[in-house]
């Protein structure tokens, strides 16, 4: 009997001892702001603040910048983009687990899940994917404070590889505080490294430290807090108050992202798209099937039907050809993904010739319509292109590269010296689920993961009929002149805005090592 009741007195003081301890942590800022209470205060008295253009403020990412502090989907984002489907799966079925452990344990277990055996030099998901997410998230308020500061540092939990292009590039942070991460030969092991004495020079030009972070964190964890003359607290109900950052309000704006994920991956949501996979998949082979077999007059019905929307705008006049002497109409449309052309086809109901810039050998093998490479050589194409003009209508997409977002890309103007009858054609898509393009994956897969989604809708608009200069070849400043002009007529048929940016660019955005590198320009 004594030994029983040594043993459950012994497991009684274990869990005190657990409990207290946890107790004792989540009191330890209490404490400090009672001890120093006029180090502390509300949120919302710095948002009156005049003089932070001469302070120092250091804020807490995810507790403060970020209207939800939940780092699920981020990390989501990260196993899908960069471990595949099979990896997120084991995220997401991980997780209740990764509530019941704490913080702290919880992070260090969706680190290993999601880095562990990644190679370094190829993780690309933090400077061209997790950026858009973490714009979507930050909070208006707040954002409009820490701008006004003269140095800001961004101090975060989670590796800095997921959060230093986000607050760098697009905020225009100063300083980076963030968890390094373990690599062996090259490859992530999914460790952080301890967190190293940080040290910041905080006294510049007799400047004051200012903390912002979130009310009821403990400070031990990120020492540069305690540095802080003030502390600013931000409660959950500031947070619930915030409005979102408008994409007019961007330092810099967000032109170029990649990744498949065209929702925020919450718990929720999540678990919805891994329902949704099977369903999704067979129904896009469906699609496919009756796109690439049927009659237009039968696979158009059925593909709607099936949840693939098309709006079709004309304008009032007609857009067929104002020189009576060429037969054949070209086709000029800005480039949202690779079934531009089919859509196109699809709307007027008839088959023409595509020329692509870049497309795989199993998109050209599967198109309903024919396909040609251009070579990238000026020469080459423009008598390719004259040559299959003679033949019959043609599309071709001069922006070279797909844009996500609501920008068109610099065009190029060799469409303008091959025909006087060019049709510019704006096209529009929407998706929910995934996106159709990529910079970094299987470009193969791309027509796939739009059909994938639930209901992807696009809107093809025809616009009136616009003279080329096939009869001035030489005239260099006159074709970019008419390419312009298309450029401009189609961003204002799409409420888009024309820039300077080319293919080049985005894939030195997304896939190379200069970051951003240009900015949203007017022709």
């Amino acid at each position: 009997m004594s030994l029983k009741f040594s043993f459950f007195e012994t497991l009684f003081f274990f869990f005190y001892r657990i409990l207290f301890k946890h107790f004792r942590n989540s009191k330890g800022l209490h404490r400090t702001v009672s001890n120093n209470y006029s180090k502390f205060r509300r949120y919302n008295s710095l948002a009156h603040r005049s003089d932070l253009s001469n302070q120092i403020l250091i804020f807490d990412v995810e507790g403060a910048l970020l209207k939800s502090s939940s780092l699920f989907p981020y990390f989501m984002l990260v196993a899908f983009e960069a471990g595949g489907l099979f990896r997120a799966f084991i995220l997401l079925v991980s997780y209740p687990f990764i509530c019941l452990v704490g913080e702290e344990m919880g992070l260090k277990i969706m680190v290993m899940i999601c880095f562990f055996a990644i190679k370094q030099d190829n993780f690309r998901v933090g400077t061209a994917v997790l950026p858009k997410f973490f714009l979507e998230n930050v909070g208006l308020e707040i954002y409009e404070v820490v701008k006004r500061g003269g140095k800001k540092v961004g101090v975060s939990n989670i590796p800095k590889v997921m959060i230093d292009s986000f607050l760098r590039d697009y905020l225009e942070i100063d300083v980076v505080v963030g968890r390094e991460l373990k690599v062996f030969c090259g490859y992530f092991v999914g460790l952080m490294e301890e967190r190293k004495k940080e040290k910041l020079v905080l006294q510049e030009n007799n400047s004051d430290v200012i903390g912002i972070t979130r009310f009821n964190k403990s400070l031990d964890g990120h020492k540069l807090f305690l540095q802080c003359k003030e502390i600013y607290m931000v409660r959950r109900t500031d947070k619930r108050s915030w409005q979102q950052l408008p994409t007019d309000k961007y330092p810099k704006p967000l032109i170029f992202h990649d990744g498949r994920l065209a929702f925020s991956p919450t718990v929720l949501a999540t678990v919805a798209m891994f329902m949704w996979i099977p369903f999704g998949f067979i129904l896009a082979i469906f699609r496919a099937v009756v796109a690439l077999t049927l009659p237009f007059d039968i696979s158009i019905p059925i593909l709607i039907f099936s949840g693939l929307f098309l709006s079709v705008d004309q304008p009032n006049s007609s857009h067929s050809s104002p020189n009576p002497n060429s037969k054949h109409l070209l086709y000029v449309c800005n480039h949202r993904t690779l079934l531009d052309p089919l859509y196109l086809s699809f709307t007027l109901k008839k088959n023409f010739t595509a020329v692509t810039y870049s497309l795989s050998r199993m998109s050209e093998i599967l198109a309903p319509i024919k396909t040609v490479r251009l070579t990238r050589n000026r020469d080459q194409d423009a008598k390719m292109m004259e040559r299959l003009l003679k033949q019959g209508d043609l599309v071709v997409c001069p922006e070279g590269t797909t844009c996500r977002e609501p920008y068109l890309l610099r065009f190029s103007p060799l469409f303008a010296e091959m025909s006087d009858n060019i049709v510019p054609v704006a096209c529009n898509s929407h998706v929910t689920m995934f996106y159709g393009t990529t910079a970094g994956g299987l470009k193969c897969l791309d027509p796939l993961f739009f059909l994938l989604n639930p209901s992807p809708s696009y809107t093809v608009q025809l616009l009136d009929c616009v003279s080329g200069l096939s009869k001035c070849v030489n005239d260099e400043k006159s074709r970019f002149d008419v390419a312009n002009h298309v450029q401009s007529e189609l961003a204002n048929a799409l409420g888009f805005e024309p820039t300077k940016l080319t293919r080049r660019d985005k894939y030195q955005i997304l896939a190379g090592n200069d970051g951003i590198a240009c900015t949203s320009k007017k022709p």
